[in-house]
């Protein structure tokens, strides 16, 4: 077994007891009784054209092991937003990677406090719609969809509900096939996993590959394997309008340097 299918099939009995219908209804009520949403399509188109920078929390990884086990996720989150972090992606998948939804909630309401509220990516292996109400309920701008991870119903629910929801939806892909499958949705924003999360090899010329395939008007992220300006450079260069990075920022002693490098690229 693959490691991304042995971490769905996980994910699949965690939730289980959890599943439940959930209505259009039900998601545009909580969309309507929350506070509005930074957008974080939006955050990843800058003004200056400069790379954006998606800063991401997490502890662990399956292919990096610990990273930082006791940080606390609110105080990560405003070391990178006095870093000049244009978004946030925000692990909350517990068995993998040492997260909670309440990383996330607790995220989204120190930084609702501040002038400038980063949007936030809610990180886990979606498979449900109920997940996708947590989501919004947790204060979160975007869900991840893994094309690869799931069947086209299941995507559709997702990403159906994530607009009901008014959250946007990062689509991930690894390979052509995934991106074939990708764009009969019509997504909005594509990132391209640098990482295969059946084995965790980790290659940039993926992003390089695919993102020069990417629709004119789709949002491009490059994920995963980024450490150096000269790793941006060549996402940039590929035509990524946007980097999401993790380890390197988690231990990063500055992040507001390398957050800078990057952009330079």
């Amino acid at each position: 077994m693959d490691k991304l299918t042995e971490i769905m099939a996980h994910k699949r009995r965690e939730i289980a007891p959890l599943l439940r219908p959930v209505s259009a209804a039900e998601l545009a009520r909580a969309n309507a009784e929350r506070p509005p949403l930074p957008s974080f399509a939006a955050s990843l188109r800058r003004a200056d054209h400069r790379l954006a920078v998606i800063a991401e929390i997490k502890r662990r990884s399956p292919s990096a092991g610990e990273i930082r086990p006791g940080m606390v996720s609110l105080e990560q989150a405003r070391r990178y937003q006095a870093a000049g972090a244009d978004a946030l992606s925000v692990l909350t998948d517990s068995h993998y990677f040492g997260g909670s939804l309440d990383d996330l909630r607790e995220v989204t309401t120190g930084l609702a406090e501040t002038a400038s509220a980063l949007p936030c990516l809610r990180k886990d292996f979606m498979i449900h719609p109920l997940q996708v109400l947590q989501a919004r309920e947790a204060g979160a701008s975007a869900v991840l969809i893994i094309v690869r991870a799931l069947d086209d119903d299941e995507i559709r629910a997702l990403h159906d509900a994530a607009r009901t929801a008014g959250l946007d939806a990062l689509f991930e892909i690894h390979d052509e096939p995934d991106l074939e499958r990708a764009l009969r949705h019509e997504p909005r924003i594509v990132g391209v996993n640098n990482r295969d999360l059946a084995v965790f090899r980790t290659d940039l010329g993926i992003s390089e590959r695919l993102i020069p395939l990417l629709p004119r008007g789709v949002i491009a992220v490059s994920e995963s394997g980024l450490f150096t300006r000269g790793d941006a450079a060549r996402a940039s260069a590929a035509g990524a309008h946007a980097i999401l990075v993790g380890e390197a920022l988690m231990k990063a002693p500055a992040p507001a340097r390398l957050i800078a490098e990057f952009r330079g690229a």
